[in-house]
């Protein structure tokens, strides 16, 4: 049976209130979150058990506010999104900031963990993030868009993620530098390193 024709008013307008489609189903009305949120890697595990083989998925995900702060999670869960929020989680409880100068390093460091390796170099501005997959969302969620990287070890994304990690927690701010060896900031950072910071600290 054909649905009955809407009635319509003296002007010709049709008696139907107007139909809000805002909430439909593909619009999501919940708060955006402060972090920014990457997905390196998503794995599929299997268990062995009497009765066959149970499987589950776990979640490589890195987690960091733009602004100094990152963190890595791993998850695991028989779903792929409950493995990422568990990830998610995880990252946002080992948070940890990030010396920067600008929007570069402070200075060459090397990060090892496992089989990977990852050498990171302070670039100029404008440069961009110059590293692969894994590295760069380390150093993007933190809040790094000027870096040059190298990977000399594993390709496997979990390594060369933690080797990212180490390699910035080992990074020093200059003034760590005067102060153990007992000399004035400018005798330890290069001129063009104290003109990007008084650069950025004006701005």
């Amino acid at each position: 049976m054909a649905p009955a024709p809407a009635r319509r008013g003296p002007g010709g307008q049709s008696n139907r209130p107007p139909r809000d489609d805002r909430g439909g189903p593909g619009r999501d009305d919940s708060p955006k979150s402060q972090f920014e949120e990457r997905v390196v890697a998503i794995n599929r595990v299997a268990k062995v058990v009497k009765g066959g083989r149970r499987f589950s998925f776990t979640a490589l995900v890195v987690v960091g506010d733009g602004k100094g702060m990152v963190g890595v999670g791993y998850g695991k869960a028989k779903e792929v999104p409950a493995a990422i929020a568990k990830g998610v989680e995880e990252a946002k409880k080992h948070f940890f900031r990030v010396p920067m100068i600008a929007s570069t390093i402070p200075h060459t460091v090397q990060g090892e963990e496992a089989a990977g390796v990852v050498l990171l170099k302070p670039a100029s501005p404008g440069t961009g993030v110059i590293a692969g997959g894994p590295v760069r969302a380390v150093l993007e969620c933190a809040g790094i868009h000027d870096v040059l990287s190298r990977s000399l070890g594993s390709s496997n994304p979990i390594n060369v993620v933690h080797a990212t990690v180490t390699a910035l927690k080992s990074l020093n701010r200059p003034e760590e530098i005067a102060a153990k060896r007992g000399l004035p900031i400018e005798d330890v950072a290069p001129a063009a390193m104290l003109r990007a910071r008084a650069a950025a600290g004006g701005a």
